[in-house]
This record gives C-alpha cells, sequence and structure tokens, in this order.
C-alpha cells in the first residue's frame, strides 16, 4: 500500500463524526418539528428529573415552594424550547415570567439556565439589536433573587450571569458567521456554475454561427461555380463536345475541392481526439488566383487590379478571402448572363487593406441577396471582427451592377 495514501487518508473515527453529523442535519432539515421535539423533551425530562429527585435543593433560598408550584415552574422554563428557531423572543419572554417567579419564590431551579439557549438563538437568528433587551430579560430574575434572598453579592451575581450571556451570545454569532460564510461560498459556487454554463451556451452558440457561416462560403461558392460550369457545357454539348468535357473535368475538379473543404471543416467539430483534423491551413490571398481561375471557368470574367504590397496576417487575409468569395458567389448567382466582376485590392502599411469588388449586372435585378440570408450577415460579421466597414448595395446611377466594398484599418499594437 502507497504510504502517501495512508498519510492522507482521513482518520476513521472523524469520518464517521462527519458522516454521523450530515445526515443528523440532513434529518433536521426534513423533519424539524420532530427533532424539536426531542431537544424539547430531553431538557423537559431533566427538569422533570431535578424536580422530583429532590436536586433543586442543593441551590434553593426556600425550600419549601409547594409542588405544584415547582412543577409549574419546571415546565414553563423547558417547554418553550420548542419554539426556540421559529419564536425565540416570544419563547424567551415566556421562559422569563417563570425565571422570575422562580428567583422570588427562591426555589433557584436549574432550568432557569435553560434561558441562555435561546440567548444563543437569539443570536443566531434575529439581529443582533435583540440581544440587549434579551440580556435585560435574563439579568432581571438575578437582580430579584440578590435582593429578595441577599446571598452573593451583586458583582458576583451579575458578573457571573454576564458572562454566561456573553458566552452564548458568543458562540450563536460564530456559527452564524460560519453559516452565512457557507451559505456565500454556496451561492457564489451556484453563481460560477450558472455564469460557466452560460458562457458555454454563448460559446457553442457562436461556434454554430462560425460554422454555419464556413459552411455557407464554402458550399454555396462552389455550387454556384458548378451550377455555371453546368449551364456552360450544356449549352457546349451541341456545338463543341470539347468544351463539354472540360466542364465536366472542371465540376468535378471544383466538386472535389469543396468536398476537401467540408471534410476538414467537419474533422475540426470531431470531439475524437484519436483522429487529428486536417492540418491545412485557412485560404489566404495567395489562394486568390485559383479561386478566381475557378470563377472564370464558370463563365463570370474577373479582373484584379492591385496596388501596394499584401504584408495582412492570416486572419485578415481569410476575412479578405471570403469577402471576395461571397460577392463573386452574389454575381454568378444574380448578376445575369454577360456580367464581368471587377476587383481592386489597395494594401497599405501596418494591415490595412481595402478590398472593392464590382459587376456588370442588371443594377436593379430583383433576386439580389435576400436580407435574411448568411452571405451579407456572414461578410459583415468578419469584418466586424476586426473593426472593419463593409458596403454592399447597387453601384449608383447610370452605373449597373453591385459593389461590395470592404476597408480594414490599421492593426492597433497591444
Amino acid at each position: 500500500m502507497n504510504p502517501v495514501t495512508e498519510d492522507r487518508a482521513p482518520e476513521p473515527l472523524t469520518e464517521y463524526a462527519h458522516r454521523l453529523t450530515r445526515r443528523v442535519r440532513a434529518f433536521d432539515r426534513r423533519h424539524p418539528l420532530l427533532w424539536d421535539l426531542h431537544i424539547t423533551g430531553f431538557w423537559v425530562t431533566a427538569a422533570l428529573i431535578d424536580y422530583a429527585g429532590g436536586g433543586w435543593r442543593h441551590n434553593a433560598h426556600n425550600l419549601d415552594v409547594p409542588g405544584w408550584l415547582l412543577l409549574t415552574l419546571s415546565l414553563g422554563l423547558s417547554t418553550p424550547l420548542l419554539w426556540r428557531r421559529t419564536h425565540p423572543r416570544a419563547a424567551l419572554a415566556a421562559m422569563a415570567l417563570f425565571a422570575l417567579a422562580n428567583a422570588w419564590t427562591g426555589a433557584a431551579l436549574q432550568a432557569a439556565l435553560l434561558q441562555l439557549a435561546l440567548v444563543y438563538h437569539i443570536a443566531l437568528r434575529r439581529a443582533l439589536r435583540n440581544l440587549w433587551w434579551a440580556t435585560a430579560l435574563v439579568i432581571a430574575p438575578v437582580l430579584v433573587s440578590v435582593a429578595r434572598h441577599g446571598e452573593g453579592t451583586w458583582d458576583q451575581q451579575l458578573g457571573s450571569q454576564l458572562m454566561s450571556i456573553t458566552v452564548a451570545a458568543l458562540i450563536g454569532i460564530t456559527v452564524r458567521t460560519r453559516r452565512n460564510y457557507t451559505e456565500a461560498l454556496e451561492d457564489r459556487a451556484r453563481r460560477l456554475e450558472t455564469e460557466r454554463d452560460q458562457q458555454a451556451q454563448l460559446a457553442t452558440a457562436a461556434e454554430r454561427a462560425r460554422i454555419a457561416r464556413e459552411m455557407h462560403d464554402i458550399i454555396g461558392h462552389n455550387l454556384s461555380v458548378i451550377t455555371g460550369l453546368a449551364d456552360g457545357g450544356r449549352y457546349a454539348a451541341a456545338k463543341s463536345p470539347e468544351r463539354a468535357a472540360q466542364a465536366l473535368d472542371a465540376i468535378a475538379t471544383t466538386s472535389r475541392q469543396a468536398l476537401t473543404e467540408l471534410r476538414r471543416l467537419l474533422d475540426v467539430m470531431r470531439e475524437d481526439e484519436q483522429n487529428q483534423a486536417d492540418l491545412t491551413p485557412q485560404p489566404g490571398l495567395t489562394d486568390l488566383d485559383q479561386l478566381l481561375d475557378g470563377v472564370r471557368s464558370a463563365g463570370l470574367p474577373v479582373h484584379t487590379t492591385t496596388h501596394g504590397s499584401p504584408t495582412v496576417p492570416p486572419g485578415r487575409q481569410l476575412t479578405v478571402y471570403r469577402v471576395i468569395q461571397e460577392a463573386l458567389t452574389n454575381t454568378l448567382k444574380h448578376a445575369g448572363p454577360g456580367a464581368t466582376a471587377q476587383i481592386e485590392l489597395s494594401y497599405e502599411d501596418k494591415g490595412a487593406v481595402t478590398v472593392t469588388i464590382t459587376d456588370t449586372g442588371n443594377a436593379g435585378r430583383a433576386d439580389a441577396p435576400p436580407p435574411d440570408g448568411r452571405g451579407l450577415p456572414g461578410m459583415r460579421e468578419r469584418t466586424a471582427l476586426y473593426g472593419g466597414t463593409l458596403e454592399a448595395g447597387p453601384r449608383p446611377h447610370p452605373e449597373q451592377g453591385w459593389r461590395v466594398r470592404l476597408h480594414l484599418p490599421e492593426e492597433n499594437p497591444q
């Protein structure tokens, strides 16, 4: 057996005590009245034993107290304990009447000490200002006893009683403080757990939105290219079988590329750690030529103009790539036959870049990108990640077509 394990293992007696305490507290929470009846019954029995057995005579100032009065006082000083948790102030006030009678008659029953239990519960469950009048109620019988029977000095009697009240109050305050601290920790743990669940839900929603955006960019663009190639191949089939075969080859190539990108995206979503995702980097500015070749093969002439040298970080490159891809996809879908596209890229210092994509399609086309689609919102979300701006809409009259303008500002140094 590992000696370290033996040193760290709890002692059997301590573990048993903790388990027993938890069980008692759980029983008390489930059956508070039954537990109160047990505690009250124990002290009532103790008070009756003190009365019946004559133990009270050892401390009494008057041995001629009638038996019926002793019985009444014993019950009056112990029975109110039943309400010590629910109504401790009322129980102490009721007990104080019997304590005054106990002091006046000189019986000096030990059950009067049970008032300290109510002082403890007042300190535990009520506002601390209640301790002032509770102290007055407990001290009053002592003053009556000293004044009437004259045994002991004032300072001895009051000092002893004040010390007992102070100890009972301090124990109640200590337990109350510890209980409040424990409840605060439990509440904090619950709030942290709730916040953790909320953060997880937000992260899940954000990840779903990101995946939906990526799938829209990948599948939407490639399907648009495939559609254009299929339409061109159908027209070329009758006149130029060779062109039709080239269109079919291009469709196959584009389909494979789409499947590869989709497979890479789905691999990232897999939870099996043993199956590592494809480590192919996300597309960037170096992949624009391949993207434009696919669009051109689908029948859309695209012209590019570049100003400056690209010094753009990979994350911004992906945003530029996806915006161009989505803009050209919309052109393929909605610009109509005979349209052309123009791309102008302007690279500035510190990662700033401006991209303008225009086409010559029908300016008032009714089949423009729908406002509830994922294309334009996806482009705006990507742009917002870097504090950029995105404008998309028809070109100003008299020009025809559609324009998308992306601007990513300079990187902010951290």
